[in-house]
């Protein structure tokens, strides 16, 4: 019996073009050669079962097959014997109710197909075959080459024939993220370019940028094939590969597009100095350039910190549950991906169980809210050329700290990317903030300027809007509607550098005994505008060293902090130094007051619509509909929130959330879905103040409106 013959009635009507949107919940298993023979799949339903996943992401071939393939040279598991480990696994999902996606890695091949198909291995400068570094005896593939473009193929039509799968998902299927040197590619490049491969020891070669053009339509138009091959056998069956933050900013959009319903990020944990907020920022950066379509965030229930990785281990249980739970809160739906089948340690079963939990019964009851906020991040694209291999975002220190410090003030916020700006995207938004960002697109400066002649806030640092025409001549493109004139480039970097505050400014509001603070380390020397407000002003440069001649110099006190209020509402502030990055690296509490500072007096006299008081370290996400709110807090308030991993969970107590109630209503019902309690309630003017009296991981505060009582309006009551 086919597939086709199996799957009739209600159960092929399942299998539906938008099954991805119900796949909220994602268990992922990558076998190991060893695993057919000592695969329990009992374990594995009753892992589904406890985490309530609803879609399975698990690996078929590539690389290794783990079902009976039929194709020469797609190397089978030696342990597979007479077993389909895959098949089982994927009929017992699909008994449970869930979706399935085939995971394939073609980044590599076995010597018999290496001697067999030469022309599909990625070849070094040197001209010879790239051996693989982690494994001795396996060659990395050429993603231009056959390799991917048909024998991948063939792989994935085979799977979708066979079994019954919603999706494939590719794995490393963009190679080394090298030049390579494969005959078969350096003869397609020069026949479609004119040129040579770029010398990939030479940054100044002047092939680089039509390699990077050309690499990026060619790794679109892989997506494109796959996809169509597997839709042309079964219409609801999508080919999605792996993605990074980047999203779709590395590839080409306009042949993409239409390819990726939805993404899933491969961020497994938090490595280096990474703070807790991290898979979060994965759920708001998705969503500021495709803010329809869902976000999966891949997590490892192993440690992993950069080259660093131990695949037979489990990351701490704190860790483990805090990653999955702002994620999610964030708008990331969860994932998990556990390598090897065999479990040597099951510890975190529990944990990533507790969090897969708390999300079902947070997204049953707010799952159809959108996420909004009245702050923004705009989310500036990498421009940098020649950046072939680039990520195609423009996270950096700048953005950073800013992020840092607005988490730190409990500001909600979101991100929208510079693409996808439009006036349409800004309604509801009240501020703006441009950490960094030189030369943006004029689209991007009309439609601030446009946000601020409404009434709308705008906050920039650094170089944002900075650039310098060929003669060296530096000019601001945002200058004029910030009310400030650049006498030349960035300086620095300095050392030892401060800036004053200006008596009566708002923003030199709680800084109470000090003269000045410090200033940045690249600052922007201005001139001002009439009509615009100077809040701080650089001390004129003086060393650090020797420390005799460590004393502020007679000169010029320039412009550090400026603001400007416009004749239609709109608040703008310039701040003229690096201070993200300071404030990222330095973490100076006067600094980020600042920044905090700064956003909050761009919004004017609109007092915020959602606060959230009390001790502690918290990530917020708002999600609301025409007649419901739900804010979400995140308990980061840990020794271990600046870097993992975390050992212990710290619960917040004394926090209460501040909602201004809309106009004719009240609130009908609110409650604290993680407590599992209705909300004690108390009205104070237009506000309704909801206290809570502790917080482990995550709190859900969710209220409804209703239309407020002829009674109540008479007598004066705000409810």
């Amino acid at each position: 019996m086919t597939i086709d013959e199996a799957l009739t009635g209600a159960t092929m009507a399942t299998r539906s073009p938008e099954w991805y949107l119900g796949a909220t919940r994602w268990t992922q298993l990558t076998f190991t050669e060893d695993d057919p023979a000592v695969l329990d799949v009992d374990f594995w339903v009753d892992v589904m079962q406890r985490t309530r996943s609803n879609a399975l992401c698990l690996s078929a071939g590539g690389y290794m097959a783990f079902y009976p393939t039929q194709i020469p040279h797609h190397h089978r598991s030696a342990q597979l014997g007479d077993r389909d480990p895959f098949g089982e696994l994927v009929e017992a999902a699909r008994g449970l109710g869930m979706h399935v996606m085939a995971r394939v890695d073609p980044h590599a091949i076995h010597s018999d197909a290496a001697e067999a198909h030469p022309e599909w291995l990625d070849h070094g400068m040197d001209g010879k075959p790239v051996e693989h570094e982690s494994m001795p005896g396996l060659w990395w593939t050429d993603p231009m080459s056959a390799s991917h473009w048909e024998f991948t193929t063939q792989i994935a039509q085979e799977i979708v024939r066979e079994y019954d799968v919603d999706a494939v998902f590719a794995n490393r299927w963009e190679g080394r993220r090298r030049v390579s040197y494969n005959p078969g590619t350096r003869a397609a490049f020069l026949a479609e370019t004119g040129k040579d491969l770029p010398d990939e020891t030479d940054p100044g070669d002047p092939s680089w940028p039509a390699f990077a053009a050309w690499r990026r339509r060619r790794l679109s138009e892989l997506v494109v094939h796959w996809d169509d091959a597997v839709r042309a056998i079964r219409p609801h069956v999508r080919f999605i590969p792996n993605r990074g933050a980047a999203l779709t900013r590395d590839l080409d959009r306009d042949l993409v597009e239409d390819r990726y319903p939805m993404f899933f990020v491969d961020k497994q944990g938090r490595s280096g100095l990474e703070p807790s907020w991290t898979p979060g920022r994965v759920g708001k950066r998705a969503r500021g350039l495709y803010p329809d379509r869902p976000v999966a965030l891949i997590t490892s229930v192993g440690p992993e910190d950069g080259e660093l990785r131990w695949k037979d281990s489990v990351a701490d249980p704190h860790e483990t549950r805090a990653l999955v739970v702002d994620g999610f809160a964030q708008g990331a739906r969860p994932w998990f991906t556990k390598f090897k089948g065999e479990c040597f340690d099951t510890r975190w079963v529990a944990p990533m169980a507790e969090a897969f939990q708390l999300h079902e019964r947070v997204e049953s009851a707010t799952g159809h809210l959108r996420h909004t906020a009245e702050v923004v991040l705009l989310d500036i694209p990498d421009r940098s050329p020649g950046h072939a291999f680039g990520h195609g975002h423009g996270a950096d220190s700048q953005e950073d700290g800013v992020y840092q410090a607005l988490v730190e003030a409990r500001i909600p916020f979101e991100y929208i990317a510079e693409e996808a700006l439009t006036s349409d995207r800004l309604q509801g938004v009240r501020v703006v903030v441009l950490p960094s960002g030189a030369a943006l697109d004029p689209a991007t400066i009309s439609t601030l300027e446009h946000h601020v002649a409404g009434g709308g806030g705008l906050v920039t640092a650094h170089d944002a809007s900075l650039t310098v025409d060929e003669a060296g001549a530096p000019s601001l493109a945002l200058g004029p509607l910030l009310g400030v004139r650049p006498r030349g480039g960035i300086r620095g970097p300095l050392k030892n550098k401060y800036m004053t505050l200006e008596p009566g400014h708002p923003l030199t509001a709680g800084y109470d005994g000090a003269q000045r603070i410090v200033g940045g380390a690249h600052v922007l020397d201005l001139d001002v505008d009439p009509d615009a407000q100077v809040a701080f002003r650089f001390v004129p440069d003086y060393p650090d060293l020797p420390m005799e001649e460590v004393y502020p110099r007679p000169g010029e006190a320039l412009p550090a902090v400026v603001t400007r209020e416009h004749d239609g509402g709109g608040r703008t502030v310039a701040i003229a130094f690096d201070i993200g990055e300071v404030y990222w690296r330095a973490l100076q509490s006067d600094h980020g007051r600042l920044i905090a500072g700064a956003v909050l007096w761009a919004l004017g006299d609109h007092t915020p619509r959602v606060r959230v008081a009390g001790p502690g370290m918290v990530d917020l996400a708002v999600r609301e509909a025409e007649h419901e709110i739900a804010v979400n807090i995140v308990n980061l308030t840990d020794p271990m929130a600046m870097r993992g991993q975390r050992h212990e969970s710290l619960p917040l107590h004394g926090q209460e959330v501040i909602l201004h109630i809309p106009a004719g209503q009240r609130a009908a019902r609110a409650e604290l879905l993680v407590a599992g309690t209705s909300a004690d309630l108390q009205v104070r003017g237009r506000h309704l103040h909801i206290p809570i009296d502790r917080i482990d991981d995550l709190e859900v505060v969710h209220v409804t409106w209703a239309p407020q009582s002829a009674d109540t309006a008479t007598s004066g009551g705000d409810a």
